[in-house]
Formats: C-alpha cells, sequence, structure tokens
C-alpha cells in the first residue's frame, strides 16, 4: 500500500492530510467491503494482497513505522464507521448554508438543524462527530418509517462531513469534494461523480437543493489525536528508543537519583522486594521503565510508592553535596494537624476549596526540594484513571521526612466518578473562576494546572497539553499494555524525560474492531512490542489476593511460574465451602453434554451452562452465603463479562466458557489473556464451568484441562444436573479439612445473557481491587473514538 513519505508537519497540516482521506471515503462502499471480509473472515482467510505491513518489534526509521501503522489506524476507522450502521438513529433534516471552498480543497459550510417534532431530542452534535450527509429520494411522509439508515437504493448523493463547531440550532462543517483518495496518496485524487453532484448542490443558489438529511456516524477525537501523534513521531522524545525498542544507545548512568533514608526505610518497611526492584528502575532515570504487574500483585501500590520517590528524589551528585541523608524522621501528623498545616501552606484557600470536600490538603510548607517535578499520570479508560486518583486522594504521598501528604492534583477530562469529582477541571474551574475570571477560561485553566504537581488525564485527554507551554518531567501510564500503541504516544508528545508504562500484556488488550488491523498486529501495545524486543521488564512476582491453588495455574502458564504468594494467603483466602471437593479453591466442571446455539443476534448461548450455573449457585453457595452474612445472596453477586471484570476481584468466580461444539472453532474463549483474567479475579474459588473435549481445541485451555486432572479438580457432570446436587452426592464430596468464611461471590459469563447485579465495594486488598466499588464499567473513551 503506497503511504506519503514522513514530512515534519505541523498539527494543523497533519489533520488536513486525515480528513482527506476520511471525508472522500464512500460510505456504501465501505459497507459492501466489510460484507466481503466478513464472508472471507467467515472461511477462515484475510485477503493479504491488502498490501498491509504487520506489525514489528522494532523499526529502523521514521518512515518504516509510519507505513506500518498509519493504513491500519485508517483501516481500523473504516471498521469503527462500518460497526455503527445499525446504530444509528433517525436523519435530520439541514440547510446547508454559507458554503465555501478553501485554499486547502476543502468545502466549510454552516449548516442549520432542524429538530422534528416526532422525533426524540437527540443528544448535540459536537466537534469531531462525522456525519453522513444524504439526498432523500423521498418526501417527509414517505419517510415517517425510514427511522434507521436507508439501504442502498433510497439515496444516491451522499458525503461525510465532520462537525468542526456547534452553537445552538447551527454547526459548522467540513467537506472534501474534490474526488476520493485512493491508497492514503493525498496526491492523487481521483474525480467522484457522487461527491460532484453533492459538490453542486451545497453550493447551488437553489434553497431546496441545499435540504439535506443528516445523521451521526462516530466520534473521531482521539483517532484523530492518535493520528497526529503519528505523524509526529519523528520529534517526539527519545523518538530513538520508541523506534528501536532498545536502550542499547542509552548511557549506562546507574542509580542516577537517590532518595532520603527516612523515605528509603519507608519503602523498605512497605514493599516487596520485586516492587523495591520497581523503585529502584525508576531511579536509574532511564527514559524509559517498563513495570509488569500480574494480578493482585500490589501495582497500584507501587504507583503510589513511584510518585512519592518521583517527587521527592535527587540526583545523586546533588545529594552528597547536602546533608539530606540526615532528614529527621519526624511523628506523623494528626488529622487536626494537617488541616493546620494546610492552612498555612495555602490560606488563601481557606473554606470552599472543592478539595477540602474530600480530606484537607497537607501541603508541604518546608521541604529540602530544590527541584519541582512535574508529573503526568494516565490510563487508557476513565475508570482506571479515577482508580489512581482516589489512592492518592486518600493514601497521600510521602516526602523525603516520610510525612504523609496530598499534593496539589488536578484530573482533567470528562466523566469523573463522583468520588473524585471535587479535583476534577471543571469543579476547580468553576471555584476557581468566582474569584478570578479576570483573564479568562484559558488564562484560569493554565493557572490550576501550573499550581498542580501531579495531573491525571486520559491517554486521549492529554492532547489538550500540546497547547500548554509547560511540559511533564515524568509521564505514567497504567494499563500500558491495554492500549494501542498510537494512543500510548499521544501523551508522550507533551515532551517529558521519563516514561513508565505499566501493565500486563497477558491480561487484556486493547479492543480493536477491524479483524484485518489485529490480524497485522495493530492490537499490541507499546508495553509488549518492547517487551517482545527484549526491553528490560521490572515484574511484580508477589501476590495478595489468590488462594495459591488459584495462582499456581496462571503464574505456571502465563508467568514462568515467578509469582509468590503474599504472607498468611492461605489463611485469609480459606472458605467454609472449602471442605467439598467440588467446591475448592480450583475446580472444572466437564459439563460433556452440554451445547451451544448461535443466537439471530451472533452471540453464543449455552442453555445448559445456564442451568448449571443457577443450580450451583443457589443450590450450594447460596446456603453458605445466607448462613455467613445473613443477607439475600443476591446483593453480592454481580454477573459480567471476562472483557468488563479487568482490575476486580471478588471471593468467588464462576467462569461460564459457553462454547460446545465437536465441530469449529472455540471463538474469542480461546483468548489466553482473556483466560488469565477470568480465573485470576478470584480469592477463594474459582469455578469454572465448560465442555472439556471443545475447549481442548485451544491450547492453553488444553494445558488447564491437563492441569485439573493432574490434581484431581475436574469434575464430570452428567444430566439431570439436579442429581449432581442432592444432599447425598454433596455428602459424598465433603472433605475433614475445617476452613473460615468470608465474604462474596462473581459469575462471569462470556456470551449470553442474564439478569445481571451490581454490587458495592469490594473492600481493599493490597493487591490491585476497584477501591471506589465493583459496580463501575470499564470506559475506554468510546472504543478509541469517543468522548474525552
Amino acid at each position: 500500500m503506497a503511504v506519503e513519505k514522513h514530512k515534519p508537519r505541523d498539527e494543523a497540516s497533519c489533520l488536513a492530510r486525515f480528513h482527506r482521506i476520511i471525508l472522500s471515503w464512500d460510505f456504501i462502499r465501505l459497507v459492501n467491503e466489510a460484507k466481503v471480509k466478513q464472508q472471507n473472515k467467515d472461511k477462515g482467510k484475510i485477503d493479504e494482497s491488502l498490501g498491509f505491513r504487520q506489525v514489528k518489534n522494532s523499526y529502523s526509521d521514521v518512515d518504516d513505522y509510519i507505513s506500518t501503522y498509519e493504513p491500519l489506524l485508517f483501516e481500523e476507522i473504516k471498521a469503527e464507521i462500518v460497526s455503527k450502521q445499525n446504530e444509528i438513529g433517525a436523519a435530520k433534516r439541514s440547510c446547508v448554508n454559507q458554503c465555501k471552498e478553501d485554499e486547502d480543497g476543502f468545502h466549510l459550510a454552516t449548516v442549520q438543524v432542524k429538530e422534528e417534532e416526532d422525533v426524540k431530542e437527540s443528544e448535540p452534535l459536537k466537534p469531531f462527530d462525522l456525519l453522513l450527509l444524504s439526498k432523500p429520494l423521498y418526501s417527509k411522509p414517505q419517510q415517517e418509517e425510514q427511522q434507521m439508515l436507508p439501504e442502498e437504493n433510497s439515496f444516491k448523493k451522499y458525503a461525510f462531513a465532520l462537525v468542526e463547531r456547534s452553537q445552538a440550532d447551527y454547526i459548522q462543517i467540513r467537506m472534501y469534494l474534490a474526488g476520493e483518495v485512493r491508497n492514503l496518496n493525498t496526491d492523487i485524487v481521483e474525480s467522484c461523480p457522487r461527491l460532484s453532484e453533492v459538490r453542486s448542490l451545497v453550493t447551488s443558489t437553489d434553497e431546496g437543493d441545499k435540504l439535506f438529511d443528516i445523521r451521526k456516524i462516530c466520534r473521531l477525537s482521539t483517532v484523530a489525536r492518535e493520528y497526529i501523534a503519528l505523524r509526529s513521531i519523528g520529534s517526539l522524545p527519545y523518538k530513538d528508543i520508541i523506534l528501536a525498542a532498545s536502550e542499547k544507545n542509552l548511557d549506562a548512568e546507574g542509580q542516577a537519583w537517590k532518595v532520603s533514608r527516612p523515605l528509603e526505610e519507608f519503602i523498605n518497611d512497605s514493599l516487596n522486594e520485586s516492587q523495591q526492584k520497581a523503585i529502584q528502575a525508576g531511579l536509574s532515570r532511564k527514559p524509559f521503565i517498563l513495570i509488569q504487574g500480574p494480578p493482585g500483585t500490589g501495582k497500584t501500590q507501587t504507583i503510589l510508592a513511584l510518585l512519592s520517590v518521583i517527587l521527592h528524589a535527587t540526583p545523586a551528585r546533588v545529594q552528597a553535596r547536602v546533608a539530606l541523608l540526615d532528614i529527621k524522621r519526624e511523628p506523623k501528623l494528626s488529622i487536626q494537624e494537617k488541616f493546620n498545616h494546610w492552612q498555612r501552606a495555602s490560606p488563601w484557600l481557606s473554606g470552599s476549596n472543592p478539595r477540602e470536600k474530600i480530606m484537607p490538603v497537607n501541603e508541604v510548607v518546608s521541604s529540602t526540594r530544590k527541584y519541582r517535578v512535574r508529573v503526568l499520570v494516565c490510563a487508557p479508560s476513565n475508570s482506571a484513571l479515577d482508580e489512581i486518583v482516589l489512592r492518592v486522594i486518600n493514601n497521600g504521598v510521602r516526602d523525603e521526612s516520610d510525612h504523609s501528604y496530598n499534593p496539589k492534583i488536578v484530573r482533567i477530562g470528562v466523566r469523573a466518578h463522583h468520588s473524585i469529582q471535587a479535583v476534577s477541571m471543571d469543579e476547580l474551574e468553576a471555584w476557581r473562576g468566582a474569584k478570578e475570571r479576570d483573564g479568562g477560561d484559558d488564562s484560569l485553566r493554565a493557572v490550576i494546572l501550573e499550581e498542580a504537581v501531579i495531573v491525571f488525564s486520559t491517554l486521549s485527554s492529554s492532547a489538550h497539553f500540546s497547547k500548554w507551554d509547560r511540559g511533564f518531567d515524568v509521564v505514567i501510564i497504567d494499563e500500558a499494555a491495554q492500549a494501542v500503541e498510537l494512543a500510548t504516544l499521544v501523551p508522550l508528545a507533551n515532551g517529558c524525560k521519563q516514561v513508565y508504562l505499566i501493565g500486563d500484556p497477558v491480561q487484556l488488550p486493547a479492543t480493536v474492531k477491524s479483524t484485518t488491523a489485529v490480524k497485522f498486529g495493530y492490537g499490541r501495545s507499546m508495553f509488549e512490542r518492547f517487551q517482545k524486543a527484549g526491553y528490560p521488564v521490572t515484574m511484580l512476582k508477589m501476590q495478595y489476593r489468590m488462594h495459591p491453588e488459584i495462582r499456581s495455574f496462571p503464574s505456571g502458564e502465563f508467568y514462568e511460574d515467578s509469582l509468590e504468594d503474599g504472607p498468611n494467603i492461605i489463611e485469609q483466602t480459606k472458605r467454609s465451602w472449602h471442605e467439598y471437593r467440588c467446591f475448592g479453591p480450583f475446580n472444572f466442571f466437564d459439563l460433556h453434554e452440554g451445547k451451544e446455539v448461535n443466537t439471530p443476534g451472533g452471540s453464543w448461548v449455552n442453555v445448559d451452562e445456564v442451568e448449571f450455573v443457577f443450580l450451583l449457585y443457589h443450590n450450594s453457595l447460596e446456603r453458605t452465603f445466607q448462613s455467613t452474612f445473613g443477607v439475600d445472596s443476591e446483593k453480592v453477586v454481580d454477573i459480567t463479562t471476562v472483557d468488563g471484570c479487568q482490575g476486580r476481584e471478588k471471593d468467588v468466580a464462576i467462569f461460564s466458557c459457553v462454547r460446545a461444539s465437536k465441530k469449529g472453532s472455540i471463538g474469542f474463549v480461546e483468548d489466553y489473556r482473556r483466560m488469565n483474567v477470568g480465573i485470576t479475579r478470584a480469592k477463594s474459588s474459582i469455578l469454572v464451568v465448560g465442555s472439556a473435549s471443545t475447549l481442548r481445541k485451544g491450547i492453553h485451555w488444553n494445558n488447564l484441562v491437563e492441569n485439573t486432572e493432574k490434581r484431581q479438580c475436574l469434575v464430570k457432570v452428567s444430566k439431570p444436573y439436579t442429581a449432581f446436587f442432592s444432599d447425598d452426592s454433596l455428602e459424598s464430596m465433603r472433605t475433614k479439612e475445617e476452613v473460615s468464611p468470608n465474604e462474596e461471590v462473581q459469575i462471569d459469563e462470556l456470551d449470553y445473557s442474564i439478569p445481571s447485579y451490581n454490587v458495592g465495594d469490594a473492600g481493599e486488598a493490597q493487591g490491585d481491587d476497584n477501591v471506589y466499588g465493583d459496580g463501575d464499567d470499564m470506559d475506554m473513551d468510546d472504543g478509541g473514538f469517543g468522548d474525552d
């Protein structure tokens, strides 16, 4: 596939190229091409002649990098557009006014949008919304039933448009009507009768010609930012390291920075050996630090310690000249003392600071630090980001004297969780704006950013900092393995001295809709690419979540048997139901008579597994919960998909695999990362329900079945399933082991719908549980294309 040679470009020129390519596309052709691709996929093949390049571990130069990723990015955009065809609502009748062509060949127009009385009020259009403009073939009365996207023969004159501004009933749109761009080469534009007709209509003086139907397809803000970052790779910090995924050209500095003795003692006392190694890796001040955090290994706790070290370490040569190591550890402050300390530190923030709604902010008044480090913390999703923000609010960071304090922080972007709303930019801006409105909003935001020591943002929202004069010294990206590489480039474009990629490549990957893009490696994260290339990775090895019998298989299968158990983990994870062999810490229930059924919507259903799972819960585990907690069991049950539960934990996870057939594949169940996540959510018991003979088609599932057979925790279950749960049957499986009871249950299902329940906070562990409640769904910026 031909790609233009990379040249240094500013943001405007990058966007112009981005717009020309997408706005010239033919929507109907995209839909038809997608049908062919799906047919090929069903036959197990992908057209290799399309010219895509496989994502590699390392790249020779910038052109090599861009020519690999750019075609895959646009292929993913096509898949996103086509995926929305059945979700598009009713068309809005609109009038295109004041249309003119600019010097770059785009047509810019003001559009009056008319809301129909019989159409429910829809979400207002926003910048970067991709629209489909079409000339209706029918009058309004004939179209009353046309609520969804029309079929191909219902309109012939159509084109894409992009919203640039929105105000009241008017929007400003951008169109590219010069012709179609083929093979991503914007220097060659083919004439197109369809676009020529639209051009004649929008520039006509006849008011009737200017009437169009518009439909929102999707939102392109996030992917546009990723594209700008891609085209700017040549000017990004540490370009050579990013391309080569290697540190061979770096000067070995050793431990370039040090921390004070009190802070070092805190780290040694509160972190395990592998966590301490992660901290030491950071002190080396190498440009890229990779930290792998398997389930339950205290990844978030490590991030908090890293923040303390980053903010309060000093260059070794400076520390050698001053007596920083003689800082005395002072008594910890009480809440009242912290409040008084905060008032002295920030007297101008008395009374109504939104941060005070959460807890008093104990800013450092006198410090031996001479270097003010600015830190940007990012995550792919809003929910993952807010979890870290809340941990910082609740736990604070440590200074050189091992005092815990709350630094000034700000959370950028929309949809902030209510628990951290007080440190969101919108909240702080509203509070400050009442007093300091003179300089305008942009000036006010700059002041808030300037005061903040740590800024939190999703990967996509970090693009807003490109207009800010100040960069960041350190960028920390959490869940880095759950983002496509181009998303990771976005915060790096702001400039930084050090980057931490923290995540786990053997848990869930980024969401990529294009099967073609997936095949060629577009879904691979920068973390995984670096790791595959041999870049040093520090792994957290001590887990505090799972019973050793649960930890055993994923440790051997995915982590080279390197995971260790935290202190007293067996005692902490023993439960009363372990006295039954069939409800031990790890069980595989082989429903060899089960059958999968494909529904009209494309999902797979296994009624036998549904029946068994409910019997499993209601006839056995429910009894334990009722006697233990004295509450209705449904109050502690959460039903979700595997993709929706990464980062969460429960006492019990029932993992229904669904797929059960003698022929055919096992679909996305085969993905070892989903297997790993599904198994490792459980603290006390993981109960896997599936067809052993079917799942053996996947190499990792085959290993799991063999593992459970060897450990004698595979249970073959025959119909009727009620017989399995009879009193005599359960009594025959009782052991003499005595265990202690505890808390919650989670049912994980892959591909069928049953009533769902949301629960409250599962409680904190030393591992990586969701601290503000397991009922919060993951929000991935609308799959990489949505709002911030």
